[in-house]
């Protein structure tokens, strides 16, 4: 598997960052994510900031990627704004992670330029 870094893995999340109106004033890619599987694959995704929760994060976007080519394995994801400031998962995020595959609870999580986690280390008390 190709060694991709850190800052590789943020500046792909960032690539797919566009922000943009649509229909009633939503918006959608202020939010990109890249994540890496245990195949070494790169998946992509946006966000969609739509009303009545029925949007997503950037982190769905590229699990519902990854997934749709057939891998549910994580090695390592980043959510990254237009801006490059990186944000955690939100809590919906982290354990739809953990319930893709139970092996997604050892995915790093980059929460920072220098500063990586375990999922298991954000989602101590999973609900599945």
């Amino acid at each position: 598997m190709p060694h991709i870094t850190n800052e590789e893995l943020i500046k792909k999340a960032k690539s797919v960052t566009k922000s943009r109106k649509i229909k009633h004033g939503y918006t959608v890619g202020d939010v990109g994510c890249a994540l890496l599987t245990t195949h070494g694959n790169i998946y992509l995704g946006v966000c969609i900031d739509t009303s009545s929760g029925i949007g997503f994060c950037a982190e769905h976007s590229a699990i519902a990627a990854m997934v749709t080519h057939g891998e549910h394995k994580i090695e390592k994801i980043v959510a990254v704004s237009e801006n490059g400031k990186i944000f955690p998962p939100c809590g919906r995020c982290r354990e739809f992670i953990n319930q893709i595959h139970e092996q997604n609870k050892n995915a790093e999580v980059i929460i920072g330029k220098s500063k990586v986690v375990k999922l298991k280390e954000l989602l101590p008390h999973s609900w599945s």
